[in-house]
């Protein structure tokens, strides 16, 4: 039996190659962030100083926070109900049905985005169809503006809500649907009481999951959103690409990093203890 002193050894070999490479490509990129925006070349916090005086940067902020709520939103309501339908299929079925949700993550992000300027362009998709129909009598405005960009958002943040909702509603044991029903509870006192909070942890999970990473897009609303539509990380591009005023790019990131980092810590606080512990598959 080796000493413990080899043990802890052999483990540094193991973890120190992974260790250096997380080092180098997230912590000292992050570092050198967090340094050029207070050091530029002197200690400086005018950089933060002016998000705070220029009232425009607030609304960008606001913007964010509002686009990726609804999209966090409509996720939810679309996400619940398509997990609670897979669930309920046979598992052939729900394997089939699952594909329909897998495929759209074999497409690029950016082809995505230009299908959807397709569909709701004035003269695409959508338009024509409803004027063929004589729905409408002109087209109508789904591009450039807040509706197309929750519509290509929701579309493409639906399955990180869909997974961990199917997680949590597979793992309820079917026992207690029986004996709710045995017990004279009809199909929505049994959701409401057994159903639902039992699935809470995976809808917590798809809230943060989409909330987080909506946080961050980019190109949806650069492409499909218009002036009024402009998130922070389309400030920052422009600030780091554009005007090439990269101390104030690094002070808006590490603004939107500490805003979501301070919402994580927020979100499990309140919810801990207070959702039932449900095993994943």
């Amino acid at each position: 039996m080796p000493p413990p002193g080899a043990r802890d050894l052999s483990k540094l070999y193991l973890l120190g190659p992974p260790l250096v490479f997380l080092g180098l490509v997230f912590a000292f990129p992050l570092v050198q962030v967090i340094w050029g925006s207070f050091f530029a070349p002197e200690f400086t916090v005018q950089y933060y100083a002016r998000m705070v005086r220029v009232s425009v940067y607030a609304q960008v902020f606001w913007i964010t926070f509002k686009i990726s709520a609804l999209t966090t939103l409509f996720c939810l309501l679309l996400g619940y109900a398509t997990a609670y339908f897979l669930a309920s299929l046979p598992p052939y079925r729900r394997q089939l049905a699952l594909l329909c949700v897998v495929v759209p993550f074999f497409i690029s992000l950016l082809v995505r985005n230009y299908i959807w300027m397709i569909l709701l362009g004035r003269n695409g998709l959508v338009n024509s169809w409803l004027l063929t129909w004589s729905v409408i009598s002109q087209p109508l405005e789904l591009m450039y503006n807040e509706l197309g960009v929750l519509i290509a958002m929701v579309h493409m943040l639906l399955p990180y809500m869909i997974f961990p909702i199917l997680s949590a509603l597979l793992a309820i044991p079917p026992e207690l649907i029986h004996a709710s029903g045995s017990l004279g509870a009809g199909a929505l006192r049994t959701f409401i009481r057994i159903t639902l909070p039992l699935s809470l942890p995976g809808v917590a999970a798809g809230v943060l999951l989409v909330f987080i990473v909506a946080l961050g897009f980019f190109i949806t609303p650069a492409l499909l959103g218009g002036p009024k539509q402009m998130m922070i990380s389309n400030l920052i591009e422009f600030n780091i690409r554009q005007v090439l005023n990269w101390p104030f790019g690094f002070a808006l990131s590490n603004t939107l990093l500490s805003g979501t980092l301070l919402l994580y810590f927020l979100y499990v606080r309140l919810l801990k203890g207070r959702l039932p512990a449900v095993g994943f598959p």
